[in-house]
């Protein structure tokens, strides 16, 4: 069952009938509330809303982007993401003012001109910045090797709310950090959860010992996920946030093969900008699909360490059944 959309449309709802006016930085307007929580068992489906359809390649695109430690806009725009360039255009164009070029001409010249890129192209240090070099501090390395060494740790965070590089940021950071959670699988449990994984009936592991499972190379653990976010753009962020999340959830555990288990999102401001009302109905009304499912390709298998050579071919994204696109404007 697809208990995810449901979650999503019932989240929809508090905001359009509990939500108060609230001003904001872009001038939109917003209807907001305050402290709520996305919860999902990963073994339901891979989070990705079915009641639209959510543009898949691009949420990718932006997850390897951050993993990267990129800060320029000119690897997303080049693999067709476009999401973050409004936020790069209205530097330029406050720096330039009256004399700027226009946005479908800016992203030209950031695909086309490598200094022009460099210049204008670039966000500040932002996500990927924080997590692959905070002061020289590369957290996701530092992460996956807690997670071998003492994965019983209560220090296995990840933050981008770095204070003393927030004014170099084009935005400070929305979902400021994320803290991961994993937890040994019972005897029975873990031959439960291999025979799933091969689909066959939970009878047929009866007799494996935790040694036969050893030697399939099935985890031992599982690790969970959960994000903070300050600021909730509930109809065009979020689910991509969500889908994100889910995404990083599946890459740590295949890194060091650990069972996903729970994805986790505390939310802060959770708003609807104004001019999404109208689509936040509409999204409300429809039948949820159940959930697809995430594939790796089967070459990653022959790495010991995927994260840093990822690419969005890598992903098969499988069963994705969907309601059709919701278009909205983005504020910036």
């Amino acid at each position: 069952m697809n208990k995810l959309d449901k979650d999503y449309q019932e989240l929809l709802k508090d905001i359009i009938y509990n939500g108060r006016e609230k001003g904001d930085r872009t001038g939109t307007g917003t209807v907001s509330i305050f402290g709520r929580q996305i919860r999902h068992k990963m073994s339901d489906g891979f989070p990705l809303l079915t009641t639209k359809k959510m543009a898949f390649k691009t949420m990718v695109t932006e997850l390897l982007w951050f993993l990267k430690g990129d800060t320029n806009i000119k690897y997303l725009v080049e693999n067709g993401c476009n999401i973050w360039n409004g936020d790069a255009y209205k530097r330029y164009k406050e720096d330039k003012q009256g004399l700027a070029m226009g946005m479908e001409a800016f992203i030209e010249n950031i695909k086309a001109n490598d200094e022009f890129a460099r210049t204008w192209g670039e966000l500040g240090p932002i996500y990927g910045k924080q997590w692959r070099d905070w002061d020289n501090i590369d957290q996701i390395d530092n992460l996956l090797f807690q997670l071998v060494a003492n994965p019983d740790g209560r220090r296995l965070m990840v933050s981008t709310w770095n204070v003393g590089e927030m004014n170099d940021m084009v935005l400070p950071p929305c979902h400021y950090g994320f803290q991961v959670y994993t937890r040994e699988l019972l005897p029975n449990e873990r031959k439960i959860e291999w025979a799933k994984s091969v689909n066959k009936d939970p009878s047929y592991a009866y007799n494996l010992s935790q040694e036969d499972l050893d030697d399939k190379g099935f985890p031992r653990r599982t690790i969970s996920l959960m994000w903070n976010q300050r600021s909730v753009d509930t109809f065009l962020g979020l689910p991509f946030n969500i889908a994100s999340y889910g995404l990083l959830l599946l890459i740590l555990a295949k890194e060091v093969n650990m069972l996903p288990d729970e994805l986790i999102g505390n939310l802060g401001d959770v708003h609807l900008y104004k001019n999404h009302i109208d689509q936040a109905k509409e999204q409300i009304e429809r039948k949820p699909f159940e959930l697809p499912t995430i594939l790796f390709k089967d070459h990653l298998d022959d790495f010991d360490s995927i994260i840093d050579i990822l690419r969005v071919k890598d992903f098969i994204l499988d069963g994705y059944k969907s309601h059709p696109t919701i278009k909205a404007p983005l504020s910036n």
